[in-house]
């Protein structure tokens, strides 16, 4: 299962800027974790969204280019997978269509209260996960 593309624009911010002048590594980190919950809080209907929160569990991310602070860029967030409380997840950051990063990343959802780990219901992994 492979879903369609969210895409969510960033912000880069004058702090995001290290002392070389670029985004600093650590910053692109930030953006997925905005980029992929964004694209949770889109798609999931709001009382799953009140009942569920994610943490990222992994990331295994690619730096391409460096990203500067008057750069326009977009994170691509694609939903990969969903096994049980886990959901994989690709995350492309780029600049028009130059990829500065990509990021694969594995989610945990909890339950709100809880904190416990939680499947995810059928029917609400569908909303961003389409059938091939």
């Amino acid at each position: 299962m492979v879903s369609d593309t969210y895409h969510h624009p960033i912000g880069i911010l004058a702090e995001d800027i290290d002392h070389m002048g670029h985004v600093n590594n650590s910053v692109y980190l930030k953006w997925v974790q905005e980029a992929v919950i964004r694209y949770w809080e889109k798609v999931a209907p709001p009382e799953a969204v009140a009942r569920h929160l994610w943490i990222a569990l992994s990331h295994e991310i690619n730096y391409r280019r460096p990203t500067f602070l008057e750069d326009l860029v977009v994170a691509d967030v694609i939903a990969e997978k969903v096994e049980g409380a886990r959901a994989f997840f690709t995350t492309v950051i780029k600049r028009g269509e130059v990829v500065l990063a990509e990021v694969k990343s594995t989610w945990c959802c909890l339950d709100a209260v809880s904190h416990r780990p939680a499947r995810l219901a059928r029917d609400i992994a569908a909303r961003f996960l389409s059938q091939d």
